[in-house]
């Protein structure tokens, strides 16, 4: 995996950081076994252990969790707030369709990075429009779950410059 900047970026300068929030949304505890063509055939423990590594690499704590219900999602989120320094968000399903969850990813003041194993804009039309996009700095997609390592790093760069 290529880093996001120069081999002189030194992530070990920045300061003391919360954890970062890892949301996987509805299904996604079913990665290896729904459709592997399209997600994969990593694990949703495979995935969260490779977001531990990354995250520990960068010297951030990664805090991986999944639920398969939107109000769940919501409340994690809100409780970020005071807890972590970011956040990584694959919605899911409710990419698509969560008001609740933009609204929440809003109100949290934190920086929002929303990562798709799969590409979004190469799939059904209803896929390409993404509440979480509107609350995101960035949004990496069809990537598979090496999409979240890259979302550490950027979120690592984000952190460092304040």
């Amino acid at each position: 995996m290529p880093p996001l900047r120069s081999k002189n970026h030194n992530i070990g300068m920045m300061k003391k950081t919360l954890p970062i929030l890892i949301l996987n949304g509805p299904n996604l505890n079913m990665l290896g076994v729904r459709e592997a063509k399209i997600y994969g055939k990593a694990s949703l423990k495979e995935l969260e252990a490779l977001c531990r590594k990354t995250a520990t690499s960068l010297k951030l704590k990664a805090d991986c969790r999944q639920s398969n219900s939107e109000g769940e999602l919501v409340s994690w989120v809100q409780e970020s707030r005071k807890t972590h320094s970011g956040i990584i968000i694959n919605a899911g399903g409710y990419s698509h369709t969560s008001v609740a969850l933009l609204d929440a990813l809003l109100l949290s003041d934190l920086p929002v990075l929303e990562v798709h194993i799969s590409n979004i804009y190469n799939r059904e039309k209803f896929r390409h429009s993404s509440y979480v996009s509107k609350a995101a700095r960035g949004v990496i997609a069809g990537l598979g779950i090496d999409g979240y390592a890259y979302a550490l790093q950027a979120m690592a760069t984000w952190l460092k410059a304040g």
